[in-house]
């Protein structure tokens, strides 16, 4: 019998890096009760390292040490994982993952990858987002993001086949062009 994350350890051996830690960052994502049936992550970060610490002579086990330290929760799909370390080899500043547009509010919008302190969103929209109930939500989304004074970025399969090549550029402009919100940036932001 295996677990999930002895399986990850093992396809260290098979897979690069990048698709680690798609797979990393799955295992270690909170779920949504409502669509998943389960309230716990599959493992944590935490239970990876130790993993790893038991294991630390089998073969993969340095690649998946590479993984682990590029492993973030909060992203939703394989896609997301991607742009994020898209923007990191780009030299972009590391994004936060699922950023609620008002902190605290469970029932705030919320953007794939963002920057608070730029007023910056970025989604990744999947294939379902082309289902028409996912559109509507999608729109009002976006446009709460927008009436608060965000830039919103949207990206798509057609980003994903190139590599976000076209949207760390976009991403790249945008911060650099983004109102600065100085209570964020000073630690004193509203909610």
């Amino acid at each position: 019998m295996t677990t999930r994350s002895r399986t990850w350890l093992d396809l260290a051996t098979q897979l690069p890096l990048y698709d680690l830690i798609c797979v990393g960052d799955q295992l270690i994502r909170v779920p949504r009760p409502e669509l998943e049936g389960r309230t716990a992550p599959y493992t944590t970060l935490a239970e990876l390292r130790t993993l790893l610490d038991r294991h630390r002579r089998r073969q993969g086990v340095v690649r998946a040490r590479e993984a682990l330290e590029l492993l973030r929760v909060g992203a939703d799909s394989a896609p997301e994982t991607r742009l994020r370390l898209a923007m990191l080899d780009a030299g972009l500043p590391e994004p936060e993952l699922q950023v609620k547009l008002r902190v605290g509010d469970p029932f705030s919008p919320t953007t794939d990858l963002g920057f608070r302190a730029r007023r910056l969103a970025i989604q990744y929209d999947g294939g379902h987002h082309l289902e028409e109930e996912q559109i509507l939500s999608d729109m009002r989304r976006d446009k709460a993001f927008r009436a608060a004074g965000w830039t919103v970025l949207v990206f798509d399969k057609d980003d994903a086949g190139e590599d976000f090549v076209s949207a760390t550029k976009q991403i790249k402009k945008a911060l650099r062009t983004a109102w600065m919100d100085p209570s964020v940036e000073s630690g004193f932001a509203r909610g």
